[in-house]
């Protein structure tokens, strides 16, 4: 037979006669939780002021300027027009600008890529190369290339003939040349959609020269308001982190 033992149950009188009460473990001790940290709110400068955007001949900025104004109405933003030949030196007056690569001294500039246009031939609404959805450098052999002085392409490797008259200046006296039925002239798409006319049309080439469009500014002149715009053009939010 198994020997009691003679220590008193938990609960149970002990042989004096007083009831030992069971003793409970204590519950462990809950750690503190460290409290989450609330970034601070950022200070917005709601001074006003005039933010100035240049812009070359055929970019479309209207999306972000209408999300510009919504985001910072109490800054005014200023479209300045400016000339391919001449965007490098313009950056001096703004605060930054939409242009087309390559451009001059980059190193001394924050230069973010936006799109690729693709490059179009123009020509006569009457013109037999208008008969055609797309064309090909071989569908131009032999055609006449009017070249205008503001040119933004380049250097062609095309199958062409260069016009037996001058250059002409603009790219839109090129377009009024063609439209005549006198040669081609090749654009991004975008100056082919800004100097549409009736008696023109345009076609896209393909394999031929793209033209990128990009974001400007200079490095020492990064401002809040710069940021803010790169921000929108890179389709951020007005509560997204940078």
């Amino acid at each position: 037979m198994a020997k009691k033992s003679g220590r008193p149950a938990p609960g149970k009188r002990s042989s004096g006669g007083r009831a030992r009460p069971a003793v409970k473990k204590a519950a462990p001790a809950k750690r503190p939780q460290p409290k989450k940290k609330v970034a601070p709110a950022e200070v917005v400068d709601e001074t006003p002021r005039t933010f100035r955007l240049g812009a070359i001949p055929g970019a479309t900025p209207g999306k972000w300027i209408d999300a510009w104004k919504n985001r910072l109405p109490h800054v005014t933003l200023e479209l300045v027009p400016i000339e391919v030949a001449e965007e490098r030196d313009a950056l001096v007056d703004l605060d930054a600008a939409l242009v087309r690569l390559p451009i001059d001294r980059p190193d001394d500039l924050h230069v973010i890529r936006l799109y690729d246009e693709l490059p179009v031939v123009v020509a006569s609404a009457e013109s037999h190369l208008m008969a055609a959805e797309t064309l090909t450098a071989a569908d131009l052999d032999g055609e006449v290339l009017v070249t205008p002085l503001d040119d933004v392409l380049g250097p062609l490797d095309l199958p062409t003939v260069a016009p037996r008259f001058a250059p002409v200046p603009t790219t839109a006296d090129a377009v009024a040349t063609v439209a005549t039925g006198t040669g081609i002239v090749l654009v991004p798409m975008s100056l082919a959609r800004l100097h549409h006319r009736k008696d023109v049309e345009y076609r896209v080439l393909e394999g031929g020269p793209t033209s990128t469009v990009a974001l400007a500014w200079p490095r020492e002149r990064t401002t809040s308001d710069v940021e803010a715009f790169v921000g929108i053009v890179r389709g951020r939010t007005a509560n997204s982190s940078r």
